[in-house]
Protein backbone atom coordinates (compact mmCIF):
# COMPACT_ATOMS: atom_id res chain seq x y z
CA UNK A 1 0.00 0.00 0.00
CA UNK A 2 1.66 3.18 -1.20
CA UNK A 3 -1.10 5.59 -0.17
CA UNK A 4 -3.72 5.12 2.49
CA UNK A 5 -5.34 6.93 5.38
CA UNK A 6 -5.28 6.57 9.14
CA UNK A 7 -8.46 8.43 9.96
CA UNK A 8 -7.85 11.96 8.71
CA UNK A 9 -4.09 11.43 8.30
CA UNK A 10 -2.86 10.75 4.76
CA UNK A 11 0.08 8.32 4.58
CA UNK A 12 2.48 8.08 1.63
CA UNK A 13 5.09 5.34 1.27
CA UNK A 14 8.44 6.30 -0.28
CA UNK A 15 10.64 3.37 -1.31
CA UNK A 16 14.40 3.67 -1.40
CA UNK A 17 15.50 0.11 -2.19
CA UNK A 18 14.04 -3.37 -2.67
CA UNK A 19 15.88 -6.65 -3.06
CA UNK A 20 16.94 -9.95 -1.55
CA UNK A 21 18.83 -9.59 1.67
CA UNK A 22 19.73 -12.73 3.64
CA UNK A 23 18.81 -16.39 4.00
CA UNK A 24 16.36 -16.73 6.89
CA UNK A 25 18.69 -18.99 8.86
CA UNK A 26 21.33 -16.23 8.83
CA UNK A 27 19.08 -13.32 9.73
CA UNK A 28 17.02 -14.91 12.49
CA UNK A 29 18.53 -15.89 15.82
CA UNK A 30 16.65 -18.91 17.15
CA UNK A 31 15.63 -19.95 13.63
CA UNK A 32 13.93 -23.35 13.34
CA UNK A 33 13.58 -25.02 9.96
CA UNK A 34 10.32 -26.78 10.85
CA UNK A 35 8.68 -23.51 11.90
CA UNK A 36 9.88 -21.79 8.75
CA UNK A 37 8.73 -24.65 6.49
CA UNK A 38 5.22 -24.60 7.96
CA UNK A 39 4.75 -20.99 6.77
CA UNK A 40 7.21 -20.74 3.89
CA UNK A 41 4.64 -20.87 1.10
CA UNK A 42 2.78 -17.86 2.49
CA UNK A 43 5.95 -15.77 2.04
CA UNK A 44 6.50 -16.60 -1.66
CA UNK A 45 7.07 -14.49 -3.71
CA UNK A 46 6.62 -11.18 -1.90
CA UNK A 47 8.62 -11.91 1.24
CA UNK A 48 10.89 -14.77 0.21
CA UNK A 49 12.63 -15.63 -3.06
CA UNK A 50 12.88 -19.44 -3.33
CA UNK A 51 15.38 -19.28 -6.20
CA UNK A 52 18.01 -17.42 -4.19
CA UNK A 53 16.87 -18.78 -0.85
CA UNK A 54 16.86 -15.23 0.52
CA UNK A 55 14.34 -12.98 2.19
CA UNK A 56 12.91 -10.07 0.23
CA UNK A 57 13.17 -6.74 2.03
CA UNK A 58 12.71 -3.05 1.35
CA UNK A 59 14.06 0.21 2.65
CA UNK A 60 11.14 2.61 2.88
CA UNK A 61 10.02 5.79 4.55
CA UNK A 62 6.55 7.06 5.36
CA UNK A 63 5.22 10.60 5.07
CA UNK A 64 2.26 11.35 7.32
CA UNK A 65 0.34 14.45 6.27
CA UNK A 66 -1.92 15.60 9.09
CA UNK A 67 -3.10 18.66 7.17
CA UNK A 68 -1.06 20.81 9.56
CA UNK A 69 2.27 18.96 9.57
CA UNK A 70 4.20 16.67 7.29
CA UNK A 71 6.09 14.04 9.25
CA UNK A 72 8.68 11.73 7.69
CA UNK A 73 9.16 8.46 9.58
CA UNK A 74 12.61 6.86 9.09
CA UNK A 75 15.04 7.91 6.37
CA UNK A 76 16.60 4.74 4.92
CA UNK A 77 20.27 4.25 4.09
CA UNK A 78 21.02 7.38 2.05
CA UNK A 79 23.24 8.01 -0.95
CA UNK A 80 27.04 8.21 -1.05
CA UNK A 81 27.55 6.67 2.41
CA UNK A 82 30.73 4.70 2.99
CA UNK A 83 29.75 1.37 4.55
CA UNK A 84 32.77 -0.95 4.28
CA UNK A 85 31.19 -3.68 6.42
CA UNK A 86 27.72 -3.44 4.87
CA UNK A 87 28.40 -3.27 1.13
CA UNK A 88 24.76 -3.80 0.15
CA UNK A 89 24.04 -0.25 1.38
CA UNK A 90 27.40 1.32 0.52
CA UNK A 91 27.63 4.24 -1.93
CA UNK A 92 24.01 3.90 -2.99
CA UNK A 93 22.72 6.11 -5.80
CA UNK A 94 18.96 5.81 -5.50
CA UNK A 95 16.27 8.22 -6.64
CA UNK A 96 14.77 8.49 -3.17
CA UNK A 97 14.25 12.25 -3.41
CA UNK A 98 12.64 11.81 -6.84
CA UNK A 99 10.22 9.29 -5.35
CA UNK A 100 9.53 11.66 -2.48
CA UNK A 101 8.68 14.30 -5.09
CA UNK A 102 6.44 11.84 -6.93
CA UNK A 103 4.54 11.38 -3.66
CA UNK A 104 4.02 15.14 -3.63
CA UNK A 105 6.75 16.39 -1.31
CA UNK A 106 10.00 18.28 -1.61
CA UNK A 107 12.59 18.05 1.18
CA UNK A 108 11.73 21.56 2.36
CA UNK A 109 8.08 20.51 2.80
CA UNK A 110 8.93 18.14 5.66
CA UNK A 111 8.27 19.65 9.09
CA UNK A 112 9.44 16.77 11.28
CA UNK A 113 11.69 13.76 10.74
CA UNK A 114 11.26 10.88 13.20
CA UNK A 115 13.86 8.10 13.36
CA UNK A 116 12.56 4.93 15.01
CA UNK A 117 16.09 4.14 16.15
CA UNK A 118 19.66 5.02 15.30
CA UNK A 119 20.76 2.38 12.78
CA UNK A 120 22.46 2.71 9.44
CA UNK A 121 19.29 2.04 7.40
CA UNK A 122 17.01 4.38 9.37
CA UNK A 123 18.99 7.61 9.48
CA UNK A 124 20.76 7.70 6.10
CA UNK A 125 18.73 10.39 4.36
CA UNK A 126 18.97 12.60 7.43
CA UNK A 127 21.85 14.09 5.47
CA UNK A 128 23.09 14.38 1.92
CA UNK A 129 26.50 15.24 0.50
CA UNK A 130 26.68 18.87 -0.65
CA UNK A 131 30.02 20.35 -1.72
CA UNK A 132 31.90 17.60 0.09
CA UNK A 133 30.08 18.05 3.42
CA UNK A 134 27.14 16.24 5.02
CA UNK A 135 24.21 18.65 5.30
CA UNK A 136 20.65 18.13 6.64
CA UNK A 137 18.48 16.91 3.77
CA UNK A 138 15.26 18.31 5.24
CA UNK A 139 16.43 21.83 5.97
CA UNK A 140 13.19 23.09 7.56
CA UNK A 141 12.61 20.04 9.74
CA UNK A 142 13.29 19.22 13.33
CA UNK A 143 14.77 15.74 13.68
CA UNK A 144 13.28 13.68 16.50
CA UNK A 145 15.72 11.01 17.66
CA UNK A 146 15.48 8.49 20.55
CA UNK A 147 17.46 9.75 23.52
CA UNK A 148 18.27 6.22 24.72
CA UNK A 149 20.25 5.65 21.53
CA UNK A 150 22.24 8.88 21.77
CA UNK A 151 25.27 7.89 23.85
CA UNK A 152 25.06 4.23 22.85
CA UNK A 153 25.87 4.95 19.20
CA UNK A 154 28.09 8.01 19.56
CA UNK A 155 31.69 6.80 19.06
CA UNK A 156 32.95 9.80 21.02
CA UNK A 157 31.17 8.61 24.17
CA UNK A 158 33.19 6.12 26.21
CA UNK A 159 30.29 4.36 27.93
CA UNK A 160 29.32 0.84 26.88
CA UNK A 161 28.13 0.78 23.29
CA UNK A 162 27.01 -1.70 20.65
CA UNK A 163 28.17 -5.26 20.22
CA UNK A 164 30.50 -6.46 17.48
CA UNK A 165 27.87 -6.77 14.75
CA UNK A 166 26.35 -3.41 15.62
CA UNK A 167 29.72 -1.67 15.51
CA UNK A 168 30.63 -3.21 12.17
CA UNK A 169 27.46 -2.62 10.17
CA UNK A 170 26.93 0.86 11.61
CA UNK A 171 30.51 2.02 11.21
CA UNK A 172 30.59 5.69 10.19
CA UNK A 173 26.83 6.06 10.51
CA UNK A 174 26.79 8.44 13.47
CA UNK A 175 29.45 10.67 11.93
CA UNK A 176 27.77 11.14 8.54
CA UNK A 177 24.06 10.86 9.41
CA UNK A 178 23.55 11.97 13.01
CA UNK A 179 26.36 14.30 14.13
CA UNK A 180 25.72 16.78 11.28
CA UNK A 181 22.13 17.07 12.53
CA UNK A 182 23.39 17.79 16.04
CA UNK A 183 25.88 20.34 14.77
CA UNK A 184 23.16 22.07 12.75
CA UNK A 185 21.02 22.37 15.88
CA UNK A 186 18.18 20.41 14.28
CA UNK A 187 17.97 17.46 16.71
CA UNK A 188 15.32 16.99 19.38
CA UNK A 189 15.86 14.03 21.71
CA UNK A 190 12.72 12.07 22.61
CA UNK A 191 11.83 9.52 25.25
CA UNK A 192 8.73 7.47 26.06
CA UNK A 193 5.51 9.43 25.67
CA UNK A 194 6.89 12.12 23.36
CA UNK A 195 4.08 13.68 21.29
CA UNK A 196 5.20 14.34 17.73
CA UNK A 197 1.85 15.89 16.81
CA UNK A 198 -1.73 15.46 18.06
CA UNK A 199 -2.50 11.74 17.84
CA UNK A 200 1.13 10.75 17.11
CA UNK A 201 2.95 9.53 20.22
CA UNK A 202 6.31 7.79 20.57
CA UNK A 203 6.68 4.84 22.92
CA UNK A 204 9.98 3.32 23.99
CA UNK A 205 10.18 -0.30 22.90
CA UNK A 206 13.83 -1.27 23.55
CA UNK A 207 15.72 -4.39 22.59
CA UNK A 208 16.59 -4.03 18.95
CA UNK A 209 18.48 -0.96 20.13
CA UNK A 210 18.24 0.74 23.55
CA UNK A 211 16.23 3.55 21.98
CA UNK A 212 14.04 1.52 19.64
CA UNK A 213 10.75 3.40 19.40
CA UNK A 214 7.23 2.72 18.12
CA UNK A 215 5.05 5.57 16.89
CA UNK A 216 1.38 5.09 17.78
CA UNK A 217 -0.98 6.95 15.48
CA UNK A 218 -4.64 7.53 16.27
CA UNK A 219 -7.14 9.52 14.21
CA UNK A 220 -10.93 9.32 14.09
CA UNK A 221 -10.93 6.00 15.94
CA UNK A 222 -8.42 4.38 13.56
CA UNK A 223 -5.07 3.20 14.94
CA UNK A 224 -1.71 2.28 13.46
CA UNK A 225 1.72 1.43 14.83
CA UNK A 226 4.93 2.32 13.01
CA UNK A 227 7.23 -0.25 14.59
CA UNK A 228 10.60 0.21 12.91
CA UNK A 229 12.66 -2.96 13.32
CA UNK A 230 10.76 -4.51 16.21
CA UNK A 231 9.48 -6.80 13.45
CA UNK A 232 11.65 -7.26 10.34
CA UNK A 233 9.67 -9.94 8.52
CA UNK A 234 6.23 -11.62 8.74
CA UNK A 235 7.94 -14.80 10.00
CA UNK A 236 8.54 -13.03 13.31
CA UNK A 237 4.79 -12.61 13.81
CA UNK A 238 4.47 -16.39 13.73
CA UNK A 239 7.69 -16.74 15.74
CA UNK A 240 8.19 -13.70 18.01
CA UNK A 241 11.10 -15.47 19.70
CA UNK A 242 13.17 -15.03 16.52
CA UNK A 243 15.37 -11.97 16.80
CA UNK A 244 17.25 -10.47 13.92
CA UNK A 245 21.03 -10.75 14.02
CA UNK A 246 21.08 -6.98 14.60
CA UNK A 247 19.18 -6.91 17.90
CA UNK A 248 21.43 -5.49 20.61
CA UNK A 249 19.64 -6.98 23.65
CA UNK A 250 18.28 -10.39 22.69
CA UNK A 251 16.06 -11.08 25.70
CA UNK A 252 14.60 -7.58 25.74
CA UNK A 253 13.97 -7.68 21.98
CA UNK A 254 11.90 -10.86 22.32
CA UNK A 255 9.88 -9.43 25.20
CA UNK A 256 9.29 -6.20 23.29
CA UNK A 257 8.21 -8.01 20.12
CA UNK A 258 5.55 -9.96 21.99
CA UNK A 259 4.40 -6.76 23.69
CA UNK A 260 4.08 -4.91 20.38
CA UNK A 261 2.27 -7.77 18.66
CA UNK A 262 -0.12 -8.02 21.60
CA UNK A 263 -0.79 -4.28 21.40
CA UNK A 264 -1.43 -4.46 17.66
CA UNK A 265 -3.80 -7.41 18.04
CA UNK A 266 -5.70 -6.01 21.02
CA UNK A 267 -6.05 -2.50 19.57
CA UNK A 268 -6.78 -3.79 16.04
CA UNK A 269 -4.04 -1.43 14.92
CA UNK A 270 -2.42 -1.56 11.52
CA UNK A 271 1.18 -2.79 11.93
CA UNK A 272 3.64 -0.83 9.77
CA UNK A 273 7.19 -2.25 9.95
CA UNK A 274 10.25 -0.73 8.33
CA UNK A 275 11.21 -3.53 5.94
CA UNK A 276 8.09 -5.45 4.90
CA UNK A 277 7.90 -6.02 1.15
CA UNK A 278 4.62 -7.25 -0.34
CA UNK A 279 1.73 -5.22 1.04
CA UNK A 280 4.23 -3.41 3.35
CA UNK A 281 1.76 -3.49 6.26
CA UNK A 282 -0.08 -6.15 8.23
CA UNK A 283 -2.83 -6.89 10.67
CA UNK A 284 -2.04 -9.08 13.66
CA UNK A 285 -4.54 -11.55 15.07
CA UNK A 286 -4.18 -13.91 17.98
CA UNK A 287 -3.99 -17.62 17.19
CA UNK A 288 -3.94 -19.82 20.28
CA UNK A 289 -1.12 -18.52 22.45
CA UNK A 290 0.60 -16.92 19.46
CA UNK A 291 -0.09 -14.62 16.55
CA UNK A 292 -0.81 -14.73 12.85
CA UNK A 293 -0.26 -11.97 10.26
CA UNK A 294 -2.87 -10.91 7.75
CA UNK A 295 -0.93 -9.68 4.73
CA UNK A 296 -3.05 -7.99 2.13
CA UNK A 297 -3.04 -4.81 0.06
CA UNK A 298 -6.77 -4.56 0.82
CA UNK A 299 -6.18 -3.82 4.51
Amino acid sequence: MDRFSIGKIAVHRVEEWCGTFSPPAELFQGFREDTWDSHRDTFVPDYFDPLSGKLVAVLQSWVLDTGEQRILFDTGAGNDKDRPDLPIFAHLQTDFLGRLAAAGFQPEDIDTVVCSHIHVDHVGWNTRLIDGAWQPTFRNARYVLPVRDRDYWDPEVTTAGPGVIGRLVNGGMFEDSVRPILQAGRAEWADDGFEVAPGLVLHARPGHTPGSTVMHVSSDGVEAMFVGDVVHHPAQIYAPEWNSAFCEDADQARETRRQVLSEAADREALLIPAHFAGAHVARVVREGTGFRPILSSAL
